[in-house]
């Protein structure tokens, strides 16, 4: 490791401010299902493109309010750089009341939907007409959707995440203890 990145990590194997690269790496995993999600949606036209991209704003918007503002990372450098964007956008929450939350999959289904409507979207334009550029997005698309966002979440955010060990909503749903 790093001496950038043991000076931010506790000792106890959490970061208490993430090393920058593991926030670019994230956001280029995010901002890539944005941009290519994007690009699929844009094919149905500029109006199903703008109502897709305020989608998104709304739901990051959703989650820095309602989640990020009562993580630990508020105003610090989580894995997504949220925390500090929260703190910018947003009033602290109550800590507690979020490590007490609760998730469930019906939750999800907003996020899954950024997603999964470019990929059906994708797959009907690829029966309708053949076209490769759109198949290389959708393949990308599902391998970042599924694998980026695996090893993002699995490998670096998750894993070293300090509210995790406070009490994470997401973590007590997706955990198989």
């Amino acid at each position: 490791m790093k001496n950038a990145e043991r000076t931010s990590m506790s000792g106890c194997g959490y970061f208490d401010r993430y090393p920058f690269w593991i926030v670019v790496f994230s956001n280029i995993v995010s901002l890539g299902m944005y941009f290519i999600g994007s690009y699929i949606i844009y094919q149905l036209g500029a109006v199903w493109l703008a109502i897709y991209v305020f989608y998104i704003v709304i739901l990051e918007l959703r989650l820095m309010k309602r989640s990020c503002t009562g993580c630990y990372y508020y105003g610090r450098l989580c894995a997504f750089g949220r925390g500090k964007l929260s703190a910018a956008m947003f009033e602290k929450g109550d800590m507690r009341k979020f490590s007490q939350g609760k998730v469930n999959w019906k939750d999800l289904i907003p996020d899954f939907m950024v997603s999964i409507i470019p990929l059906v979207v994708g797959i009907a334009s690829l029966v309708m007409e053949f076209n490769l550029l759109i198949l290389v997005l959708v393949v990308l698309l599902l391998a970042l959707t599924s694998f980026g966002n695996g090893f993002v979440r699995g490998s670096l955010a998750c894993r070293h995440c300090r509210q995790r060990s406070i009490g994470c909503p997401a973590e007590k749903m997706f955990s198989k203890k």
